[in-house]
């Protein structure tokens, strides 16, 4: 492309100050360096991470770009030395999380936890030369966890894009890069029920309901709401729910309410609030014998798992995931020919669009909890 090479301007959301609305500033792009792609971005939005950051709950580095994962599509502009998968013109969609495929967790079958490129939300500047590739006048300004996709360009390290089929729709297929694949790969690759089997999901924000996604594929027959809002039922309907429970209408633990729904404890649960009692519960009310509970959800860094001993002696199973044990580079394409194949449904989950020059808007939508993912359209 004519712009190879060259340094572009373009427009980018930056956050000056926590918690105070974005600011649409002109911004200076720098060409990729070795084993970086710079990306041109047709759609992006935000998910509750941006939002935790930009609140400063955790000490972030401002002044940055608070983008970084969730619904993204891009379009690979120029790349640099020693990127041989990407050409110009490539569809990519980029993770929060990488896969340098060389490292030991990389060439385990069993992790996708890259030693090179896992999350890191302190860095703020490239893992090659430790520089950002962001300027405003000259004055440089941090990226967000590898990506920073609240620009009209970023630049990002090859091993963090994953290669798509060109012929899918980019402004449904870029809700995978990051919670929605999250919750759809903790069901299928780590719950993994089989068919006709029961499954309880713990929060039906947008990872929850991912997660009742996987659930509806693997075909389950009974699948289980369990939050505090009622109103959540008639939208999980359309992602196979076929029971709702709050636990606030009830005098005994949640847990014991399933159990006894279920003649003993559902098959698999996935748990999707990061709420430590939830967790808990998620764990108690799967069956003994085969039942296999799933955490999704980040608890604070203090929170303390307690269950007594004989629930694992039971045969009961508790496992963790991290982006749905999805390897970004080598599983992400078939998740899209999921999409692709009509296997998985994608529209059910977008539920506003907004131009980008109105960022703060989707902000808002967020804070409200109004919707599940709100697209921004970057040429508008």
């Amino acid at each position: 492309m004519a712009t190879a090479g060259k340094v572009i301007k373009c427009k980018a959301a930056v956050a000056w100050e926590a918690g105070k609305p974005l600011s649409i500033e002109e911004v200076e792009v720098a060409p990729p360096q070795a084993m970086e792609v710079r990306v041109k971005i047709l759609y992006t939005a935000l998910c509750h991470t941006d939002v935790y950051f930009w609140e400063a709950k955790e000490e972030p580095l401002f002044h940055q770009f608070v983008g970084h994962l969730l619904r993204r599509a891009y379009i690979v502009e120029s790349v640099g030395e020693g990127v041989t998968e990407l050409v110009p013109g490539d569809h990519v969609l980029p993770v929060f999380t990488g896969e340098c495929k060389d490292c030991a967790h990389c060439k385990s079958e069993e992790s996708n936890l890259c030693d090179l490129l896992r999350i890191n939300v302190d860095r703020g500047v490239m893992i090659g030369d430790g520089q950002s590739r962001f300027t405003i006048n000259g004055k440089p300004i941090f990226h967000f966890v590898g990506t920073s996709t609240f620009s009209e360009y970023t630049v990002i390290h090859v091993g963090c894009l994953a290669k798509i089929n060109p012929e899918a729709p980019l402004d449904k297929v870029c809700v995978l890069s990051c919670g929605i694949s999250t919750g759809l790969g903790a069901t299928l690759n780590v719950a993994k029920p089989k068919k006709g089997s029961t499954v309880a999901i713990f929060g039906l924000g947008a990872v929850g309901l991912a997660a009742m996604e996987g659930a509806r594929m693997a075909g389950a027959s009974r699948i289980i709401g369990v939050d505090l809002n009622p109103a959540k039922y008639e939208q999980a309907k359309k992602f196979g729910c076929t029971d709702f429970v709050n636990p606030k209408d009830h005098t005994k633990p949640v847990q014991e309410v399933l159990v006894e729904m279920t003649n003993g404890g559902v098959d698999r649960a996935v748990e999707c609030t990061g709420h430590i009692d939830a967790m808990i519960a998620a764990f108690e009310c799967v069956h003994d014998g085969w039942g296999v509970a799933v955490l999704v959800g980040v608890p604070h860094k203090e929170a303390v798992f307690k269950t007594y001993p004989m629930n694992f002696l039971n045969e009961r199973t508790l496992k963790g995931t991290f982006f749905g044990n999805y390897k970004p580079r080598t599983d992400l394409p078939e998740v899209v020919e999921m999409y692709m194949r009509k296997e998985l449904e994608l529209e059910k989950f977008i539920t506003h669009s907004v131009p980008f020059s109105q960022i703060n808007t989707a902000f808002d939508l967020m804070l409200k909890g109004e919707g599940l993912r709100c697209i921004m359209r970057m040429d508008q």
